[in-house]
């Protein structure tokens, strides 16, 4: 490998979790760098599906070793749970396969019920979190008031922060806030039990590994265009989604990366709040939400869908400088006639075609959409395994992909199953 990195380039729910499951064939640790339990990962396997949410995907890899690296806020009950999940569907030996770092931030049910409370503040300006505390936790770990791993083994000290906490939230929201502590505190008295042969430093974990290169695959969460910093900002996640993300998340060493993969839907979905300049409302993304089964796998929604926009392609990929790309679901669109792809954004004030992705979310939410439009292929190319086996039509639509953004499409989806990929080396 030695260490491979996956990472979204879109709005997320781009496939990362089927590439991973592959490429952990190969790999010796799989690693999650940020985020929280609002991730969302699919994998289909021998006819099993498995969702991952707080854990690694490679979880379901039986020689494969799993981190939750520094960055992640930790949701305790959802690590058991998934486990649990996880085990009763017949993967074996999990629970000597996964470690958590010493440095992840305990995302309390305090973090969730303020999650909620906020956003019914924001009212019709609401983010549209998951509502599982990731913001609030997240918040807590910039102000320097959260709670890490390592400090739950101080059992007094652990009560009395997590206390304050508590205490600073009730002053703000008073009876609003529907949560006990000492309910809460109790509960860690046996995660403080059950965690103990979990919780490692990282960052000597991740030293070692790569001082004996050992073959590491690194699954992002979310995707480029919910990062912090370089999403569509507010409406956003609150961690770091993209490759600096994942270098400071894990303690990654820039000369051991062979390899950066972005994931691309053949077409753009989005959950949530925010702009989404190709979203189709009509019969295109009615269909395109129906056969891709484009259901929230952390939420339960339905997704927003559109044409696939290479203007939002081409900025994720001058952030993350990918070495290759994964298209995805490409067997989705096998039924349109004509396929459309946005190439570019218009400012309908000026008439004029913006340069790049803009920053200001007021223009964002304004700006129409410049299409190229390619001929469909009309016939089904579920479970396809070789690009010579593609429709020309279908190769044509990956090539024009390749040329606007200038990045190989490596990997090709044409089905949910683990095989049914293309791979041209």
């Amino acid at each position: 490998m030695p260490t491979t990195i996956i990472l979204g380039s879109q709005w997320g729910d781009e496939g990362k979790g089927k590439l991973t499951d592959i490429l952990c064939a190969q790999a010796q640790i799989c690693a999650r760098a940020a985020g929280g339990h609002n991730a969302g990962h699919s994998i289909k396997a021998n006819g099993v599906s498995y969702d991952c949410h707080l854990l690694p995907s490679g979880v379901v890899a039986p020689n494969c070793m799993n981190l939750i690296g520094s960055a992640v806020v930790f949701h305790v009950p959802s690590f058991f749970k998934e486990l649990n999940d996880i085990e009763a569907k017949g993967v074996k030996d999990i629970r000597n396969r996964i470690l958590v770092s010493d440095r992840c931030h305990i995302n309390f049910d305090l973090h969730a019920a303020v999650d909620g409370l906020e956003e019914v503040e924001l009212g019709a300006n609401a983010v549209g979190t998951t509502k599982r505390g990731i913001g609030p936790c997240y918040s807590t770990k910039a102000a320097r008031s959260g709670v890490r791993l390592a400090e739950m083994f101080n059992e007094e000290y652990f009560e009395r922060k997590l206390r304050q906490l508590a205490a600073g939230y009730k002053k703000r929201y008073g009876d609003l806030l529907k949560y006990d502590v000492e309910e809460e505190i109790a509960r860690f008295k046996q995660y403080r039990v059950e965690l103990a042969n979990y919780v490692v430093d990282a960052v000597a974990f991740m030293q070692d590994a790569q001082a004996r290169d050992a073959k590491i695959l690194v699954e992002g969460s979310q995707a480029l265009m919910l990062d912090i910093d370089y999403g569509t900002y507010p409406y956003v996640t609150s961690s770091n989604t993209c490759l600096g993300g994942i270098m400071t998340g894990l303690g990654l060493k820039r000369r051991n990366i062979k390899e950066v993969v972005g994931l691309v839907k053949a077409y753009t979905t989005r959950v949530g709040s925010g702009s989404f300049p190709t979203e189709d409302t009509g019969e295109v993304g009615s269909k395109l939400q129906q056969i891709g089964g484009e259901i929230g796998v952390s939420t339960g929604r339905k997704r927003r869908c559109g044409w696939l926009d290479l203007v939002v392609l081409r900025y994720s990929c001058a952030v993350n400088d990918y070495d290759s790309l994964n298209l995805s679901k490409l067997d989705v669109l096998s039924s349109f006639d004509k396929i459309k792809i946005a190439i570019a954004y218009k400012d309908p004030e000026t008439g004029e075609e913006l340069p790049s992705f803009p920053a200001d979310h007021s223009l964002l939410e304004r700006v129409e959409p410049v299409y190229h439009e390619l001929p469909g292929w009309n016939t089904s190319i579920a479970e396809v395994r070789e690009w010579s086996a593609l429709p020309k039509e279908a190769r044509d639509y990956v090539e024009y992909i390749e040329k606007f953004v200038q990045c190989k499409v490596k990997w090709i989806g044409t089905g949910p199953d683990r095989n049914d990929m293309i791979h041209r080396p």
